[in-house]
Order: structure tokens, then C-alpha cells, then sequence
């Protein structure tokens, strides 16, 4: 037995095995140790001594939570199995892996989170001949191959990036696992921890990733079709060379897994709005930053959805927004007509609440592991579809499109509902499933293993006559089996050839050898109903799955119908307006309210503003408009200048991902990319202080925006001196304003840069606060023009610093503008020569 635990090591390095033994699954050795602290199992041994070898385990029918565990924990696990029928085989039985499981190619529903896709993320640093970095085993200049495949749902992309992207991509991918080669390992796992969190790298053979093995295992997964004819061009080897190594793993660990895969989609930058890092976390889109969970981001005000699909689906509306105006445009013209018949939505909704998750279902066809349950329910989702077909009868524009394109899948419906019953059981091995009259084989077996009324009728009319006992009874329970039950008045009258079985209350059980023999056909007919069940399972899991592609563009389909009915039903629920999009470089929103902010105050309790920009290219005609590009905000801490910035931000990521906005009027040109540099804090990891990683930041969005971009920058030039940080404020709006002309919300308390308003394009902005007595009131309005004040020291005081010190913060205050506004004395000693660099 142990030799058969090492063979199901070797076969699966790295991994755990659970091994199974009867009704138990055991560790052993350092994966018992590893186990027992993941699990909180119990460490025991079959042996005494320092040579004892460690053994962990649990009950068979822990498996699903105890395999859960170990994934979310980032292990990789080998099931091995008993292939023997214990009741059968005599001595040791044989066991095999028979599936491995890990984190980026988990597919069961009990090991993955609904609401968002799981990502398994291939990274190959492009290696260029020549290069001295390359023959030291490290990348090329500047340029990285991935490839991403979501196994559950078979989505399968590539792209080759540039280096700095990297961490946006993956930040936006979230991967519960990365694969690299073993020569790229270290290079892998530093670009990875650059890009922040804790993911799983995994490392396989170099010749996976190699051009030529990788070409054979696209050419085999996508039968033969061309890479040209899909998108790719020659410089895209090294995301070619990363999709190979995923087919590589797949075929490593989930060799069905490569038959989910219908194509392999080239990823290119432009056709999407580009959000960095930095933005998707400060502007929350997808997770709360406090709590890491999707209530309080904006995906979770949004989600109205009724399918795991379409709430997957709208996390990524969110994470990539369009960028082409005239798909904006259909998006919001189909929430414009379910905004406008609710009642059909209302339909909608309550068909799609039924749907399930399709896409995850066919994938556990696709890899063999669907039950009764799983096809049960692609049949009831399959016949909903001519429902929702119905219900989008009269409608144009997009949401006829998707009438056009869903097939019913009658005939797929009704296969599955002439051969399963009703509340099917999860696993196949419960039988019982099977729909009476769909096989006549099984409904003779299944007759037969229940005792078969027509012949308990004949024979007890047989043994009524022949015995002369009017009370005789033939029975049949799965304790007992066939018994025959006897008055014990009429006791006297049994023949000699009966043999007492059972003594009950007032009568007495019997067996015959005719009786017997029953027995045995019974259970033999027990155990050959389930297996033919099982086999009807298999026929009909392979005819689903020879409608795979059908499925999947269904699946498709419907998500977007659940993500347009849900923006449409936030919408009538929040009074939300259909935005104007514009070919210009407008930013106008009327009456402007944060989404979440107004998610989480009572109605009315969010402050409504106005916002106007206008793009001003340097070397572009003027925007035609007064309306400045920069906007400088200004007021004290706790005013809203933050989340008036935000706002204008969240506003551009819904209009463009298709939603309705939160406000009375609004007109936007496209958005090409986001920057919100909002707070920042130390990297410590890589020995960064908060104005580094701040200053880093304001370099990438200096470095690539583009007139067309969106800027939202807070604070810049805090955590340090304030003259340097002032200094640095003014050059970073100097250099929008006069090299991007990019529409900028800039948020300050650097009050001397309210003096840029002489520039042209750039205004001032204030949020209003009013003094009574010794209180402030915050307004959270937002006004035209400067602030005059900080408000720093009242802002402390509500805080509850001391008042012993804010009496003392006062008198330091009064005294520092006392001589600011005091002219400068001459000094007398010489001045200091200029600060050095810090290289110098």
C-alpha cells in the first residue's frame, strides 16, 4: 500500500495526496504534517519510534469541504483513488490518481466564488537571442508573454505586454495561480510580488514554453485552425509560447479541460478603457478596500443580477469599460427600454432567477464530473429559453440581437427532461434518477429490485389456494427481503416446507425456497439497476456535451441579458440617467452623487454637485467651450474634496461599462484611460516610503495619459517638505496643462496653487464649510473659486485631539501667518547652496 502512495507521489510532484483507504481519505509522511495544520487534522501513527511515519485523514464524505480548504490555502491536491470493488477483490486493491486539483484549474462549485471568474495566469518573459539578460536566464527588455483561461467557463486569452502593465493585468485578473517555467521562476516570482498580494506560482518544464511545443499543443487544442486567421501576429510568440504551457498543465492535470476550450482570443490594448493598479483599488470597483469583500465597492452596488454568470459578467464590464461609442451607445439603449417597460423587466428577472449557473455546469460535463443534478438543471435552464425568447419578441437594437442569436435548445431541453426525473440526487452512485418509461431495461430491473408487485399478486393468490390460509400475505422490506406473513391463528395451517424467517406482534414470517430465490434476483437486479442508471447518466452527460457550443453561447447571452437587466432595475430604483456620449472631451455631470455613498445614506442624504471639463490638447483646436481641463479643488479634511474627485471618476467607469449614471444630466466623451491617484500608503515589502510610492504613481499617469485621458489626483506632493511638495504640485499641473491638456480633477491643500487659475484652462474649485462660533460645518458642496483657509486645526479638534493642544496648535498658527505675511528680513549669513540630489 505504501508503494502505491509513493507511485501516486511521483506521479503528481509537489502535491498532496489523499489516499484513499476505505471509508477514508489518509496523508502520510510530510503531507500529513502539512495537512494536519491546514486542517486541524490529528497526527497519528500505525508505528512506534523515531522512524514512525506520520499519518493524517478524514471521512470519505468530508472530502468536498477538507479539497476546498486545501485550494483556497493554495495547494495543489491528487485524489487517488480504489479501483477495486472491495466486494469483490480479494488482498490489496489498486488505487490510482484519478483526478488533481488546483488552484487555477479548480472547477467544482463547492471550490470556487460565484460572483468571480478563476484565473489561471501563464507569465513568459520574452527572451530575446542576444540579449546579455537572456543568456543569464533573465527576460529581454521590457516585454512580457501571458495567457489567462478561466477552466470552468473555457475563456482562453493571450497577449504579450510590456513589463510595466504587468501588475495592471494582473491586479485586474486576480489569478488564483500562475505558471511559469522552471528557468523563469525566480524572474516570475519577483514580477508577481511586485505586483502586491499573495498568488500561487507554479513552475513546470522549460520545453513547454518553448515555440515549437507550444505551437503543436495550439494546433491540437484549436484543431488545426491558424493563429493568423484568430488575431495573432509574429511578435505575439511569447503570449503563444505562455497559452502553450497552459495546455501543457491542463493536459498535466485536467486533460478534459482541453475540450472546453473553443478558441484563443488575442488581448489587445486601445479597445478597452486602460485602469491601472493604483486606480482600480482607490476608486473600488470591484472589492471594498476596507473589507476586501464586494459589498461596499461598485460592482456591489450594481449587482442586481439573478446568474453567478452575469454577476462574473459585470465585474468585468467594470474592470474594462468600452472605449468604442457606438457599443456604449447599444448598451445603453437596451437599459433605456428595460428602464422604460418594467414590466417586462420584472418578467425578465424572474425568468433568469431560475437560469443557474450554466457556464460552470457545462463545465463539469465538459471534465466528466456532472451528476444528476448538474444535467437536471441545464434541462430546466435550456427550457427557459424560449421564455426569454418570447419576452424579447418586439425589441430592436441589442436586445434583439441577443433574441436573434439565443438558440431555444428545445431539443436538448427535452432530452433531458424525458430521461431524468424531478429533484435528481447530487451524485450518480444514489440512483433513482432515471425518468420511469425513458428505458424499458431499467424499468424490468427496477420492478424486479422492488419486488415486483405482479408477481407478489400471482404468487400469493397461488399460495392462498394451495394452503388453504385466507389471511396469507406476501411482503418485501430491504431488511427482511420476501418474507410470507401468517396469523398466528392461522399458525397451524403452514406447511412443513415453510421455514420461520421472523416473530411479530400477532403473527408469524416465513420463507420458501421459491422465496428465496426471489431474494437473489432481487439483489442482483439491485445492483444492475444502478449501474444501467449510471450508464444512461453517461449517455446523456455526452450528449449535453456534444452541445457544448451551443451551451456556451447561450450561457453567453444570457449573462449579458442579466447584467443589462440589472443596470436597468439600479437605475429605476435610484433615479439614475441615461449619459450623453460624446466624439469631444466633454466631462459635464449636473447634480452629480457618488453611487456608494448614495448606496449607503438615506435617500437624500448625499449632497448632489456639478462638474464641467473639456479636454485641451496642446496641439488641438480649442475645446469651444470656457470650461477649464484642470480643475484645482481645495477645502479642509473631512469637506469631500476626495469624494467629489471619486465621483466625477465612478461616473466615467459606469457610463462607459454601459450603465445609467447618478445624476440629473451628464454628457461625456470617451475616456480613454483612468488614473486615480488617491492616498497612498508604504510598500514595505520592497522598501518603499508612502511619498516613493506616491511619487511613482504621478510618474506613470504623467508618463501616459493622453488628451483623451481621465486624471483624478489627491494630494500630490504630501510626505515631504512643504516647499518641496508645493514645488512638485505646481510642476505636475504645469505639465498636464501644458503637455496633455487631459480633462484633471487635482485635489490640494496647497492653497497657492489657486494661482494657476492664470493658466490657460485650469480653474479653481472650493468645498464650502460654514463657521459657527467655535464649530464647523461641512456643506459638502462644491463652488467655484479657492478656499482661504485649511480648517487643519478644527478638523484636529473634532478629531478629539486635547484642546490643551489645539489652544497651543492656535497660537503656533496665529504666529506663522503673523510672519508669513511679514516681510522677509534680510539673512545674514550666506545662503545655503542648493539642496543636493539624492544620487549626488
Amino acid at each position: 500500500m505504501m508503494q502505491q502512495f509513493e507511485a501516486a507521489k511521483d506521479r503528481c510532484p509537489g502535491a498532496l495526496v489523499l489516499f484513499r483507504m476505505g471509508d477514508f481519505y489518509e496523508l502520510f509522511g510530510d503531507d500529513a504534517r502539512e495537512a494536519a495544520g491546514l486542517l486541524d487534522l490529528t497526527l497519528t501513527s500505525r508505528d512506534k519510534g523515531p522512524d514512525a511515519v506520520p499519518m493524517a485523514g478524514f471521512p470519505h464524505h468530508q472530502l468536498d469541504p477538507q479539497l476546498a480548504k486545501l485550494v483556497a490555502a493554495g495547494r495543489r491536491v491528487a485524489i487517488c483513488e480504489q479501483i477495486d470493488d472491495p466486494k469483490t477483490t480479494k488482498g490489496l486493491l489498486r488505487r490510482e490518481v484519478t483526478r488533481i486539483v488546483t488552484p487555477g484549474i479548480a472547477a467544482d462549485e463547492s471550490l470556487l466564488d460565484p460572483a468571480r471568474s478563476n484565473w489561471l495566469v501563464a507569465i513568459q518573459p520574452e527572451r530575446r537571442r542576444g540579449d546579455a539578460a537572456t543568456d543569464a536566464g533573465r527576460a529581454g527588455p521590457g516585454r512580457i508573454g501571458m495567457a489567462w483561461i478561466d477552466v470552468a467557463a473555457g475563456r482562453f486569452e493571450a497577449a504579450v505586454v510590456v513589463a510595466d502593465d504587468l501588475a495592471d493585468h494582473l491586479l485586474r485578473l486576480d489569478p488564483a495561480e500562475c505558471l511559469c517555467s522552471e528557468r523563469g521562476k525566480a524572474e516570475v516570482e519577483e514580477l508577481v510580488r511586485a505586483a502586491g498580494g499573495s498568488r500561487v506560482v507554479t513552475s513546470r518544464p522549460d520545453w513547454w514554453f518553448e515555440d515549437d511545443a507550444a505551437r503543436a499543443a495550439l494546433d491540437k487544442a484549436l484543431e488545426g485552425r491558424r493563429l493568423e486567421g484568430l488575431g495573432f501576429e509574429a511578435d505575439d510568440t511569447a503570449g503563444l509560447a505562455a497559452a502553450g504551457g497552459i495546455l501543457a498543465y491542463l493536459e498535466e492535470n485536467e486533460p478534459a479541460a482541453v475540450s472546453r476550450i473553443d478558441t484563443l482570443t488575442p488581448w489587445r490594448p486601445g479597445l478597452r478603457m486602460e485602469i491601472d493598479e493604483a486606480s482600480r483599488r482607490s476608486l473600488e470597483l470591484l472589492r471594498s478596500t476596507a473589507t476586501g469583500r464586494r459589498e461596499g465597492s461598485l460592482a456591489g452596488v450594481l449587482d442586481r443580477t439573478k446568474t453567478a454568470m452575469g454577476g462574473r459578467l459585470l465585474g468585468e464590464w467594470l474592470s474594462v469599460p468600452l472605449v468604442d461609442r457606438g457599443a456604449i451607445v447599444d448598451r445603453h439603449e437596451a437599459v433605456a427600454t428595460l428602464l422604460a417597460d418594467g414590466g417586462r423587466a420584472a418578467r425578465l428577472a424572474e425568468t433568469l432567477a431560475g437560469i443557474g449557473d450554466v457556464e460552470r455546469l457545462v463545465g463539469r460535463v465538459m471534465t466528466g464530473r456532472a451528476g444528476p443534478r448538474d444535467l437536471e438543471r441545464i434541462g430546466h435552464a435550456t427550457s427557459m429559453l424560449p421564455r426569454l425568447i418570447g419576452l424579447l419578441s418586439d425589441c430592436d437594437g441589442l436586445l434583439g440581437d441577443l433574441r436573434e442569436s439565443l438558440d431555444p435548445c428545445e431539443d436538448l431541453a427535452s432530452r433531458i427532461a424525458t430521461t431524468l426525473r424531478e429533484g435528481c440526487p447530487v451524485y450518480g452512485r444514489d440512483g433513482g434518477f432515471i425518468r420511469p418509461g425513458c428505458d424499458a431495461r431499467l424499468d424490468e430491473l427496477v420492478e424486479l429490485a422492488t419486488g415486483g408487485k405482479a408477481w407478489i399478486t400471482d404468487y400469493q393468490a397461488r399460495e392462498i389456494e394451495r394452503t388453504g390460509i385466507a389471511t396469507l400475505k406476501v411482503g418485501y422490506n430491504r431488511v427482511f427481503g420476501f418474507f410470507l406473513e401468517v396469523s398466528r391463528g392461522q399458525a397451524d395451517k403452514v406447511p412443513p416446507e415453510y421455514v420461520r424467517k421472523q416473530t411479530v406482534k400477532n403473527a408469524e414470517r416465513y420463507t420458501t425456497a421459491e422465496l428465496d430465490e426471489r431474494q437473489r434476483q432481487v439483489l442482483g437486479a439491485e445492483e444492475e439497476a444502478l449501474r444501467r442508471e449510471i450508464h444512461l447518466l453517461d449517455e446523456l452527460r455526452s450528449v449535453v456535451a456534444s452541445q457544448r457550443a451551443r451551451l456556451d453561447r447561450a450561457a453567453g447571452i444570457l449573462a449579458i441579458l442579466d447584467v443589462l437587466v440589472s443596470l436597468a432595475d439600479v437605475a429605476r430604483r435610484r433615479g439614475w440617467v441615461r449619459p450623453e456620449m460624446t466624439a469631444g472631451g466633454e466631462l459635464e455631470i449636473e447634480a452629480g452623487r457618488h453611487p456608494m455613498l448614495e448606496e449607503l445614506l438615506p435617500p437624500g442624504g448625499v449632497v448632489a454637485n456639478d462638474l464641467t471639463l473639456a479636454a485641451r490638447p496642446p496641439d488641438g483646436p480649442p475645446p469651444g467651450t470656457d470650461a477649464p481641463a484642470i480643475l484645482l479643488v481645495t477645502g479642509p479634511n473631512m469637506g469631500g474634496k476626495s469624494t467629489f474627485i471619486r465621483q466625477a471618476a465612478l461616473v466615467a467607469v459606469l457610463a462607459q461599462a454601459g450603465s445609467f449614471v447618478p445624476a440629473k444630466r451628464c454628457r461625456l466623451g470617451i475616456v480613454d484611460r483612468l488614473f486615480a491617484r488617491i492616498g497612498a500608503g508604504d510598500d514595505l515589502a520592497r522598501g518603499a516610503s508612502t511619498f516613493l510610492v506616491e511619487m511613482s504613481q504621478t510618474a506613470r499617469i504623467l508618463n501616459r495619459a493622453t488628451p483623451r485621458s481621465l486624471v483624478i489626483l489627491d494630494e500630490v506632493g504630501r510626505g515631504t517638505s512643504t516647499f518641496d511638495g508645493l514645488a512638485i504640485a505646481q510642476a505636475v499641473v504645469e505639465h498636464l496643462q501644458g503637455s496633455v491638456g487631459c480633462r484633471t480633477l487635482f485635489a490640494t491643500h496647497y492653497l497657492q496653487l489657486a494661482a494657476l487659475d492664470k493658466l490657460p484652462g485650469v480653474a479653481n474649485a472650493q468645498v464650502l464649510v460654514q463657521q459657527h462660533r467655535d464649530e464647523l460645518v461641512f456643506l459638502h458642496q462644491v463652488a467655484a473659486g479657492a478656499a482661504d483657509k485649511s480648517w487643519g486645526v478644527h478638523v484636529a479638534r473634532l478629531a478629539g485631539v486635547p484642546s490643551k493642544v489645539i489652544e497651543r496648535a492656535r497660537d503656533l498658527l496665529l504666529a506663522l501667518e503673523s510672519d508669513a505675511a511679514a516681510s522677509p528680513k534680510p539673512r545674514r549669513k550666506p545662503v545655503a547652496a542648493e539642496q543636493k540630489s539624492l544620487f549626488e
